[in-house]
């Protein structure tokens, strides 16, 4: 990509959309198109097809999703499938029928089996079955990738995958009844700090495994592999590196300064006992992450500390 190429840059305002602008920006990338879901609908196919025949984006970069926790997702699944399918199929499409130079879709763990072998390589889709809770939007991600691998195998399209393990940094979501678990983390005990109570409740027991990936290293990976990779097969982006949910409680605790004491609740449900992802693909080809996950944290709390914690508001 050169500097004045035209990007589409789809979910611009998510937390991996507004990581990826900030990254492209920073690389001297001057000609981004960004609409927000008001401007383009990209559920809406014929909004979608006049807006890359009007514009001729020359690459796409594919962040655009509705996402949400445990609850959202079951709670609202034919919402979950509909909008990620609609979305990402005429965005593919379009690309295709328009002439773009190369696609980047992005996906996520969630695609994987849910007892899935340790770590998880890339050749372990479809070998089990899903996560139940979280199986509509799981099958929209994986159709996503199916269709760039099948568009690059019928049409010679450059539409490459790309699979984040669990993501944090700014943008995050920090309502509790739908954040994910390093982000709720941040909250309680800051909450917990300022109003000076005694505990603080973790869900489960603490011994599941968990993986976590800053955002900005998940642009900057993004941005590699649009450079260097254009294989058939999605990739995997992660740190090759997890830790139990014990040692991130206590983790947060101790960046956030919080004194009081940490309960482990073992009547709610642990979930999956181990998620890490085998990155040896993205490092064999040249790619490791930069930002270790203390030193991210720290970073995260920094910038909520500048906002004031408004967690409604970040």
């Amino acid at each position: 990509m050169k500097n004045t190429s035209k990007i589409f840059l789809a979910g611009h305002r998510g937390m991996v959309g507004s990581a990826l602008v900030r990254a492209l920006e920073a690389r001297g990338y001057t000609n981004l198109l960004l609409r927000t879901s008001k401007e383009l609908d990209l559920r809406d196919q014929a909004e979608v097809n006049r807006f890359f025949r009007e514009e001729k984006p020359e690459y796409v970069m594919l962040a655009a999703a509705k996402v949400g926790g445990i609850v959202a997702n079951n709670t609202y699944r034919a919402e979950f499938i509909y909008d990620n399918l609609m979305m990402e199929a005429n965005v593919i499409e379009a690309a295709y029928r328009n002439g773009v130079r190369k696609l980047l879709f992005l996906g996520s763990s969630c695609i994987y089996p849910k007892m899935c072998p340790q770590p998880i390589k890339e050749e372990y889709l479809l070998t089990g079955f899903l996560e139940q809770t979280n199986e509509p939007y799981a099958i929209a991600k994986i159709a996503g990738l199916k269709m760039c691998e099948s568009y690059r195998r019928q049409y010679g399209s450059n539409f490459i995958s790309a699979m984040p393990t669990n993501l944090y940094g700014p943008n995050d979501n920090y309502d509790l009844n739908n954040s994910h678990v390093l982000p709720a983390l941040i909250r309680k005990f800051h909450t917990a700090k300022a109003e000076g109570q005694e505990e603080v409740v973790i869900w489960g027991t603490g011994s599941p495994m968990r993986e976590f990936l800053h955002v900005d290293d998940l642009a900057d990976a993004s941005l590699f592999l649009m450079e260097n990779y254009s294989g058939e097969q999605h990739v995997n982006i992660g740190t090759g590196e997890d830790i139990s949910i014990r040692d991130l409680a206590l983790m947060v605790k101790e960046k956030v300064g919080f004194e009081g004491n940490l309960r482990f609740d073992a009547d709610r449900p642990d979930g999956t006992p181990r998620k890490l992802l085998d990155v040896s693909k993205l490092h064999n080809l040249g790619w490791k992450h930069r930002i270790g996950l203390s030193d991210g944290i720290e970073m995260v709390i920094a910038g909520l500390a500048e906002k004031g914690f408004a967690f409604d508001r970040v």
